[in-house]
């Protein structure tokens, strides 16, 4: 019998959990008309410091359908879905937000398309942005124009996490075992065939993000370090100009002081020129080492996750030996 594992990653959602799970029961009851393959719900505990490994250990004794992953400490949403996908068992693995803001009503459909053979993968992603603050969706929007424009790796605007793979498209993924982990530049970069799902954006169900605009922030400059290496050639760029400036403005110099003599040169014009090439400098620099941190992580190859407690998965019926 075939399984569908759906991936869940939690961090301090304790409000949320029994929500999402009597959603999902909901759907594999109805269905839409579907016919969905037997479910494993895998919720991914990110080091939460509220009830939310509890609630889900309970919900696992009282149904073997729900497994649960719990970390030592917060790793990220990131190494939650992989930690999430290395546990799943389905032949179709979906990854999924417990806020509920990745409509469940859409797996139905998202099996259909992939039952036909024609995808590897149904993903979603959101065509308004309604809910959010006007500035953190100005820069979403810019951040996904940049780096679709420097890497050659492209992110469609608006795509989501939740998204339907088959297993082949999941063990690609799992092959990329790089530390510093970007998914949804990762889905994009294994390739396949994929359908996208559009949708309007649905708010939280209860509780409040964990992301904040400084948190986005950081994790967009992940997702541009991590598949491109263009600010390093801009960084090279911004040099070549510095010195062709320097250049020019010493030939300017020269001529002024031969034609109209060496007058007093203006203190506060220099220190400003100073300040801006010091400035250049750090930028530079700075490029330089945040590519160097990354690799510096890479070679450690410390452990993208640690188990602290989970559960193992439901014994296969006989109808599928």
């Amino acid at each position: 019998m075939e399984r569908m594992s759906i991936v869940v990653p939690c961090y301090n959602e304790q409000d949320t959990v029994s929500l999402f799970y009597a959603e999902m029961n909901r759907v594999a009851e109805q269905g839409g008309g579907v016919a969905l393959p037997e479910l494993e719900l895998i919720f991914v505990d990110d080091g939460s410091s509220d009830q939310t490994a509890e609630i889900i250990r309970n919900l696992s004794k009282k149904d073997p359908r729900v497994r649960l992953l719990s970390f030592s400490r917060n790793f990220g949403k990131e190494a939650a879905i992989y930690a999430g996908l290395k546990a799943a068992t389905g032949a179709y693995v979906a990854t999924m937000d417990v806020d509920l803001q990745d409509p469940p009503d859409l797996l139905p459909a998202m099996y259909e398309t992939l039952r036909t053979g024609a995808y590897d993968c149904v993903a979603t992603r959101r065509v308004t942005r309604k809910g959010e603050p006007p500035i953190r969706s100005f820069f979403a929007r810019a951040f996904y124009r940049l780096i679709n424009r420097i890497s050659d790796t492209q992110i469609v605007d608006g795509a989501r996490d939740y998204r339907l793979m088959t297993r082949q498209m999941v063990d690609a993924v799992l092959s990329m075992r790089e530390y510093n982990r970007f998914s949804k530049g990762i889905f994009s970069w294994v390739g396949f065939k994929t359908k996208w799902l559009s949708y309007e954006n649905v708010e939280r169900a209860a509780g409040e993000t964990k992301w904040s605009f400084f948190k986005l922030l950081l994790y967009s400059l992940d997702g541009i370090t991590a598949f491109s290496t263009a600010p390093l050639a801009i960084a090279s760029y911004v040099g070549i100009l510095s010195c062709l400036a320097a250049l020019i403005m010493i030939v300017v110099i020269v001529v002024k002081t031969l034609v109209w003599g060496d007058p007093v040169a203006g203190y506060p014009s220099l220190v400003c020129i100073i300040m801006m090439l010091g400035g250049i400098q750090l930028l530079c620099i700075g490029i330089l080492g945040q590519y160097l941190a990354k690799t510096y992580l890479e070679t450690k190859r410390r452990p993208i996750y640690i188990l602290r407690e989970f559960t193992d998965p439901q014994p296969q019926k006989e109808a599928d030996e």
